[in-house]
């Protein structure tokens, strides 16, 4: 067997093998089922005469303010620390500790690390290592394994590499056990393996002014140096836990999403869950199947669009394998689609580039200022949205159930969900809804879930209860210039980056999809694929100019900051709720997502061409 760490001997560079057995044969599963009732693939007609009018905003601006507050959340930390746990790879293999160099260190083994080893080493960067906390690549796709798991984009334009590895789906909408093993696929055909460190934290991360490098210290007593350091750890990587009264108390078994825990038989058992975001809509349809009692607790109902879930067809795999660029053609058509919903739908005649357009665009007497844009926008999201509830009428035979389930805020607004069997499980003798609005669950006792006096005894309790958006921990441990932290900087002087990849103060430092970060679409691939191309560009000029540091100037960077703020206000109205994209309505503008589209493009291409923002320093040696 080779060990943990070695060298090779042609390129003198480390060799790893750290990668983790799998922990059990019983971590497996499956994404959305084909659905064939055409009665829950299908929304509803548009309700007659439905317009957002004041009476309605009315009703949308109750049910935010109700809620406004009641989102209480914390870390894991001291006897919740058990849910961080890795349950999915044997124990961490044992190795050395490293107080070495390379050239460039990149945090993290998901879709971000895997395309940028790829993009990095055609370009002949090869001195390249990886810090991974998990125990195999796949990022979102490794920690998340709980039943029912799928990619909400069409699986055609969001696995990358497909052409590269010669692979097709087997659905368009993957489940996530697909994707985990594509990930693996890649890792393994491209060389990643050999170049990661799992099971390993990075735990600080110190700009040594004098020598310009990076000194990277992990949990496993490593002090690496690194002339460039790549954060990308992705933007829903921490889960977070609702903060409930009494909830060290419970004593049956626990756990996050996730975490799943496949030891746990469910069988026959009486189950809670907390949440009811994306991952619930997932895996509730698949508890039902197996538990003998399901309580799903919900202070907020999600919008629960059509999924119509299909295999991949023989005419579509023989097209493509005949179709050199067919992936990337189709990732690109995608990306030109303006509106969610339409990019959730994914029409397959637009995106195998049969129809040019998936509709025509409206056209208007005069040209619209931005707020009557907006205007439309809302008005079109709100019939939408009463199409939804409208389908929770059609499909929910319970009327208080279905009441609990209607949510009221503009579509996109919340991250949105899509089933053809969650709505139809509600309807199950065995589940049971519980409508914690608006201030969700208060108190868990030894027994379980405590609501309004009603006590639910339950034998295992499921936290579905997410992350932190663009919260990841990692900010808190990289200091700068003068030993500033990126997140104190970021707390007292706002968040401040040039294109979401630079931050002024922080040299040979790139964030890959961190907070305003753009330049993708609704198919989060495209961000990736874009800031990884930019590294790469800019490792290159560095090469070419002959220097070793590069920072951001500071004018620019408060430009740029300053336009994220602007085009966040000016769409805010599409986003009035309370939800985790707008810090539970606490993130200042402009803080997190950037939701400037191609604007981003319209930032970069200039920067790149004249190099204005970037301070270049130091002979490379």
């Amino acid at each position: 067997m080779n060990p943990a760490v070695r060298i090779n001997l042609e390129t003198g560079l480390k060799v790893f093998n750290t990668r983790a057995a799998k922990a059990s044969e019983k971590i497996t599963g499956k994404g959305y089922s084909v659905v064939t009732d055409q009665k829950l693939t299908e929304l509803p007609k548009m309700p007659a005469g439905a317009t957002f009018n004041a009476e309605e905003q009315a009703k949308y601006l109750a049910f935010k303010e109700a809620r406004r507050g009641a989102a209480d959340y914390m870390a894991m930390e001291g006897e919740f620390k058990k849910y961080l746990d890795d349950v999915y790879s044997e124990p961490p293999i044992p190795r050395e500790s490293l107080d070495d160099e390379c050239e460039i260190l990149v945090v993290g083994a998901g879709f971000g690390g895997l395309l940028l080893w790829h993009k990095l080493s055609e370009a002949g960067f090869t001195d390249v290592r990886f810090c991974e906390k998990g125990g195999d690549v796949g990022g979102t796709w490794y920690w998340n394994r709980y039943p029912g798991i799928a990619c909400d984009v069409e699986s055609y334009s969001y696995l990358p590499l497909l052409e590269e590895m010669g692979y097709v789906p087997s659905m368009k909408f993957a489940s996530g056990f697909e994707i985990l093993e594509h990930c693996q696929n890649m890792a393994q055909k491209f060389g990643f393996y050999d170049h990661c460190l799992f099971h390993t934290t990075v735990v600080a991360t110190t700009w040594d002014e004098a020598f310009g490098r990076w000194i990277v210290e992990t949990d496993r007593g490593d002090k690496m140096r690194a002339r460039f350091v790549i954060l990308a750890n992705g933007i829903l990587t921490t889960p977070k836990l609702a903060r409930i009264a009494g909830m060290e108390k419970f004593q049956g078994e626990s756990f996050h999403t996730s975490r799943w825990n496949y030891n746990i038989d469910l069988r026959g058992k009486t189950v809670g869950i907390i949440g009811t975001g994306a991952t619930a809509v997932q895996a509730v349809p698949e508890l039902a199947k197996i538990v003998g009692q399901l309580y799903v607790f919900q202070r907020t109902p999600s919008s629960v669009d059509v999924r119509d879930q299909r295999a991949t067809t023989d005419e579509e795999r023989a097209t493509w394998a005949n179709e050199p660029g067919w992936a990337r053609a189709r990732r690109e058509r995608f990306a030109r689609i303006s509106t969610g919903r339409s990019a959730i739908q994914a029409n397959d005649d637009y995106l195998a580039g049969k129809i040019q357009d998936i509709r025509k665009p409206r056209k208007y007497d005069r040209k619209l200022s931005e707020e009557e844009l907006i205007q439309k926008q809302l008005d079109a999201n709100f019939r939408i949205m009463e199409q939804i509830r409208a389908r929770v009428d059609a499909i929910v035979k319970d009327p208080k159930t279905a009441a609990a389930l209607k949510p009221y805020y503009p579509y996109g607004c919340k991250r949105p969900t899509f089933h053809d069997e969650y709505l139809p499980t509600f309807n199950l003798a065995h589940v049971h809804l519980v409508d914690t609005a608006p201030r969700g669950v208060c108190e868990i006792n030894e027994r379980g879930v405590v609501h309004e006096g009603v006590e639910y005894p339950l034998d295992v309790l499921i936290y579905a209860t997410g992350f932190q958006w663009m919260g990841t921990s990692t900010f808190n441990m990289v200091s700068g210039h003068g030993g500033r932290t990126l997140k104190e900087k970021w707390e007292t002087e706002g968040t401040r980056t040039f294109l979401g990849l630079h931050s002024h103060g922080f040299p040979n430092l790139f964030i890959v999809t961190g907070p305003q970060g753009g330049g993708g679409s609704f198919n989060f691939t495209d961000a990736i694929d874009a800031h990884g191309d930019y590294v790469v560009w800019m490792l290159q000029t560095m090469r070419e100019r002959d220097v070793r540091i590069v920072d951001i100037r500071k004018e620019f960077e408060d430009a740029y900051a300053a336009h994220c703020r602007e085009v966040d206000i000016a769409t805010a109205p599409l986003r009035d709720c309370i939800s985790y994209y707008n810090g539970e309505g606490n993130a200042a503008p402009g803080s997190l997502a950037y939701y400037g589209g191609g604007k981003w493009h319209k930032h970069r291409l200039p920067a790149q061409s004249s190099l204005e923002p970037y301070v270049f320093g130091g002979d490379l040696n």
